[in-house]
Formats: C-alpha cells, sequence, structure tokens
C-alpha cells in the first residue's frame, strides 16, 4: 500500500524536495494538485513527452524521483553493494584465527550459540595461509590473488553479527531490516530518501537477482511507493542468470513507434484527469505514472547503458572478461560502474548460484575448500578491477561500495565426512568490507573472539550497518521515515548506531 496525498498536511516531509509545494492547506492542494491533472505524475508526464535525451538534475521533472536534498553533507552520492549469496567465511577469507589453527579438531573450550542451522562438530582451522597486504597489513587469505593490490582502499568491518540462522530471515533482514515482516528495501529507502539525478534509468537496479530467500522482496518496496522498487537486470530466478542473456523487461516496443506512444501517453494523461477530477490524488496511481514515464525514457537510455561494445579491450581485461571463469561476474561489476557514472543511486550485483556441483552459492555445507576457490576465484578479479576503474574514473570518493553476505560461516566443522567437510551458517560474528565514500582505507573495524566465533569489540548489528551505510550517503536514519498505518517507520526500526569511526 502506498501513503495517500491527501494526507501530507498532517505529515512532517522527510527531506525537503527539490521544488516543495506552498504551504497552504489541503483543500487548496487538492485543487492544485487536481488543476495540475494528475498531480506530480503530470508533470512529469508532460516533461516527459516534450523532453529532450537529457539526465541533468535541472532538467529532472518534479516527482517521487526528483533529487532531493540529503539531511547533512553527504560522504556519498551512491551506493554499489556486491552481495555474496549463501555467506562467505570469514575465517577463510578476512579473519586469521591461530588459535583456530593450533587447536583444530578440538571441542570448542566456549560455550555455542543455542540456535543453529546443522548440527555442528569441533573446531576447524582454514585450509589456506593468511598474509599481511597493503600498507596497514590488512589480512587477506592466499585465496585473494588480486584483491590485494586495492587493500589500502579497503574499510574491514570485522565484528557485524545478527541473530538469523536461516538464509530466507537473513537475507532479509540485510536486505530489508527485517527477518519476519514485509519492509521496504534499503535501496528502496535510498531512493525514496534522496531520489534520483538521472530521470531516465531507475534509481535503484539489481543485477542478476535470484528468486531464492525472500526473492523479489529483497529489492521491494512493501509500503513505500512501487516507483522505489529495484528494477532487475536479468529475470529473478533459479539457478542465478547468465548476465550475457540479462536484459530489462518489457523496454523494447516494436510495435508502437515513439509518435504513437506519445500520443498513447497523451490519451492515458487525459483519461487520468477526468478520474482525479472525482476521486482526488491517487498516490498509486501516481507511481504508475510514474513507471510508464519511466519506461518511455528508457528506451533510450537504458540500451547506451548496457552497450559495452564502447569498452576497450583493456578495460574488459581488468574486470576479467577474457577469461571464463571471470566472465559473467566481471560483466556484472562493468555493468554496475556504468550505471555508477550514470548517476543510478543503488546499484545491487549478486553472486549466487555458481557452483557446477552442488549450486548452492557460498553456502559449503560440504566441499567448503573446492567451493571457497571457485568462488573466490570468480570474483577477486572482477571486484580489484572496479574498484580500480573507480578510482581512476574519479567515482570512488562519491560511490560506497559495501561487500558482503547475509552472513558467516561457523569457525566449526559441520558434521559429515572427513572427505566432505564444511561450515554451517553464522550470524554471531563475521566480516563486511567497504570501499571509498568516505570510509578510511586500509581501516579495521572490530574484532571477533580468538576463535572467530562471537563479535566481541564494536560490533555492528544489520541495523547498525544500516544506519552507518545512510549515513555515508547524508542520511540521518532516525529522521528517514514513512507513515504508515499508524505509525513512522524507518529502515532501522527503533535500533541502529552510526560507526562513525569508519569514515575519515
Amino acid at each position: 500500500m502506498s501513503i495517500d496525498l491527501r494526507e501530507t498536511c498532517e505529515r512532517r516531509p522527510l527531506v525537503r524536495p527539490a521544488l516543495s509545494l506552498p504551504q497552504t492547506a489541503c483543500a487548496s492542494r487538492r485543487k492544485l494538485l487536481q488543476s495540475w491533472c494528475v498531480g506530480f505524475g503530470g508533470l512529469a508526464l508532460s516533461q516527459l513527452l516534450g523532453a529532450t535525451h537529457s539526465s541533468a538534475a535541472e532538467d529532472a521533472p518534479v516527482g517521487p524521483l526528483s533529487p532531493r536534498a540529503p539531511h547533512f553533507r553527504p560522504r556519498a552520492k551512491r551506493v554499489i553493494f556486491l552481495f555474496m549469496h549463501g555467506g562467505p567465511s570469514h575465517v577463510d577469507l578476512f579473519d586469521p584465527k591461530p588459535a583456530l589453527q593450533k587447536n583444530d579438531g578440538k571441542q570448542p573450550s566456549f560455550p555455542r550459540t543455542r540456535v543453529t542451522f546443522a548440527k555442528r562438530g569441533n573446531l576447524l582451522a582454514s585450509p589456506w595461509k593468511f598474509r599481511p597486504t597493503g600498507k596497514n597489513g590488512i589480512p587477506m587469505s592466499e585465496l585473494w590473488q588480486h584483491l590485494p593490490a586495492v587493500a589500502d582502499e579497503l574499510c574491514m568491518v570485522h565484528s557485524v553479527c545478527d541473530q538469523n540462522v536461516a538464509h530466507g530471515g537473513a537475507c532479509m533482514k540485510l536486505s530489508t531490516g527485517s527477518d519476519s515482516l514485509l519492509r521496504p528495501s534499503m535501496g528502496s529507502w535510498v531512493s525514496y530518501g534522496l531520489g534520483t539525478e538521472n530521470q531516465n534509468l531507475p534509481s535503484f537496479i539489481t543485477v542478476c537477482p535470484t528468486s531464492l530467500h525472500g526473492g523479489v522482496d529483497n529489492f521491494g518496496t512493501a509500503f513505500l511507493p512501487s516507483i522505489h522498487q529495484g528494477v532487475p537486470l536479468g529475470t529473478p530466478g533459479y539457478p542465478n542468470s547468465l548476465i550475457k542473456d540479462a536484459r530489462f523487461e518489457y523496454l523494447e516496443n516494436s510495435f508502437r513507434s515513439q509518435t504513437g506512444q506519445r500520443l498513447q501517453l497523451d490519451f492515458l494523461k487525459k483519461m487520468n484527469a477526468r478520474h482525479l477530477q472525482v476521486t482526488g490524488p491517487n498516490s498509486d496511481l501516481e507511481a504508475r505514472i510514474a513507471s510508464f514515464e519511466m519506461a518511455f525514457r528508457m528506451q533510450r537510455a537504458a540500451p547506451d547503458a548496457v552497450d559495452l561494445a564502447g569498452e576497450s579491450a583493456a578495460t574488459r581485461s581488468l574486470y576479467g572478461m577474457d577469461e571464463e571463469e571471470t566472465r559473467n561476474f566481471g560483466q556484472m561489476c562493468l555493468l554496475a560502474r556504468r550505471f555508477a557514472e550514470r548517476d543510478v543511486r543503488f546499484i545491487q550485483v549478486s553472486h549466487a548460484h555458481s557452483l557446477p556441483f552442488n549450486n548452492e552459492q557460498w553456502d559449503q555445507h560440504s566441499h567448503i575448500q573446492r567451493g571457497h576457490e571457485i568462488n573466490v576465484r570468480q570474483i577477486d578479479k572482477p571486484i580489484t578491477g572496479l574498484i580500480k576503474d573507480l578510482r581512476q574514473r574519479g567515482l570512488l570518493e562519491d560511490t560506497l561500495v559495501l561487500w558482503g553476505g547475509e552472513f558467516g560461516r561457523t569457525p566449526t566443522a559441520q558434521q559429515g565426512k572427513p572427505e566432505t567437510i564444511g561450515r554451517d551458517h553464522h550470524p554471531d560474528g563475521f566480516t563486511m568490507w567497504m570501499a571509498g565514500g568516505g570510509v578510511k582505507g586500509g581501516y579495521r573495524y572490530g574484532k571477533t573472539d580468538e576463535f572467530g566465533y562471537y563479535a566481541v569489540e564494536n560490533r555492528m548489528t544489520i541495523h547498525d550497518l544500516h544506519a552507518t551505510l545512510l549515513y555515508a550517503l547524508g542520511l540521518d536514519h532516525e529522521k528517514l521515515t514513512y507513515h504508515y498505518a499508524g505509525r513512522e517507520f524507518r529502515l532501522t526500526d527503533v535500533h541502529g548506531r552510526v560507526a562513525t569511526d569508519l569514515f575519515t
């Protein structure tokens, strides 16, 4: 459900729109909106029908996606979220534990959480050696062959933690802030709070999402206006789509010319005007009109955004597109850069369903050594290339890159055959990292205990992570609210603490 525009007089605005209406009585505002035929959507539609091909903010129509001022000076303008679906193992990738190596095979000496996903065994040492990387010695396992080159850009957060031990709940919590109720996704909140500086592309794009563990709800709007929903590049499905086959659905209109579409939209505008004269402003209708406008604009802008023909051989190689193992994720990361330079506000790239032998994303309950070796090879060069490319183009300083999964993996083995050893789900302490967007490069924040089981220093819950991400964008998570069902909702619910130490 969407908020009723007729109630806006009684509500405190979240952020000041780029163009605000006069502060008059509700009746006057309603008449004004009706005189514009379809409210904000009518303004946008009017501009759409006479617009030239431009993405400049000053040419943007007034409406739900118009650029909005942040609460305070932002460090970043946009987010690229590299989502590792399934749960990467922090103790095998970024968080070395000598005590774990020393006590391999022994029973844990610490109390374990009572709620588990699978049956857990004894301590399991990492099969990989670690070494310091970059000027500040950021530890990385030997799995990473390329990422050490950008270690000085990374801000490691070793103390992320939460409670849900199942993929579905953990993915929903990471994406929306709730593991049990339908809530707007973080990309939708960012779009709602800041709008977009490019009216020709969606403000929130998700590249090759999957239909598992929450599916479309992980990039949905719930009760926020639907124009802020993530637009998938590639149909959500199982297994993960190949990016070479991905496209924006229903974008092409081969049976009607641009002139014909313009006449069609003109007629639709008149029909909506008559309807609203009877009913008054309708936010659901506003969102639907805005989606038509966006689709019309995207016919010009989207093909150019996803066309890699002009990318040099050197750039393709930087992202690993000249190698079989890295080609798919490399193209996804290159598209993320192209969307970022076109001012898309929130871009999510999902790495999932990539293992040929068990098709389980990063979810190695068994064969963790073989599985993590495959996964890291697929993403290592593309992610490194993305960070280097953003940096050399001057985009990294105002783009926040976030890497991580819905949880980590246990320092203990999952009980099973020794030759197929793996690790269970682990939300009690794991690692995510950020780059760009004003964060401290070459910096380590938070700690897990000596075995990597519990986050023990500067614990960062998912609510804290969301509050920190919004802070980077200049948004106060306590003020980014939406009135629905009699209360003010926010991404962080009634929780959240900003980790200001992460920023320069």
